[in-house]
């Protein structure tokens, strides 16, 4: 699975799903302009010292991201771009999100724009809330929609159990 921001503005969330994506081994690809700088200290900050294991790809434009996707769909025929907004018919628990795939979510002002989400609308998930609300925090919707996938696909590869620090489960 790959989390995909398309111009992210907020460095502390970035931060954030940056730390996720390194506690779930998930790829993160920015997809510039960019709201801030990657040496930001409030990015740092939010992702804490995860940052420099992340695996992070940073593509120029919407259109560069997509050569690489095509590329990678040339050895992952089955990866699909699953288009997270507020304006989708469906919602992330209705569709079957495969290992290959990507979760792309838009910038924190606007979301993924519409032009985008029109050609692709067989892929538009959504997660369900009240309509008096326009939308969730970025990082919150990621690891929401992260976690069901990673769910749908039995938390390959991931630990299954914690430790305790000083005592032992009994």
């Amino acid at each position: 699975m790959k989390i995909v921001l398309h111009q992210p503005e907020i460095p502390s969330n970035t931060g954030n799903i940056g730390r996720t994506c390194v506690a779930t081994n998930t790829p993160l690809h920015l997809i510039e302009p960019l709201g801030f700088r990657l040496n930001e200290k409030e990015l740092k900050r939010a992702g804490m010292d995860y940052w420099e294991h992340l695996d992070v790809h940073r593509h120029m434009n919407y259109a560069t991201f997509m050569e690489y996707y095509e590329q990678d769909k040339a050895i992952h025929p089955e990866a699909k771009i699953w288009y997270c907004t507020t304006k989708a018919e469906r919602s992330y628990t209705d569709v079957a999100i495969g290992p290959e795939d990507y979760l792309m979510f838009g910038k924190e002002s606007a979301g993924i724009p519409e032009e985008i989400l029109v050609e692709n609308r067989e892929h538009c998930i959504r997660i369900p809330m009240q309509p008096q609300i326009r939308s969730l925090n970025l990082s919150n919707s990621v690891a929401i929609v992260l976690y069901e996938a990673l769910r749908q696909n039995d938390f390959q590869g991931m630990q299954r159990q914690g430790e305790l620090h000083r005592l032992h489960w009994s």
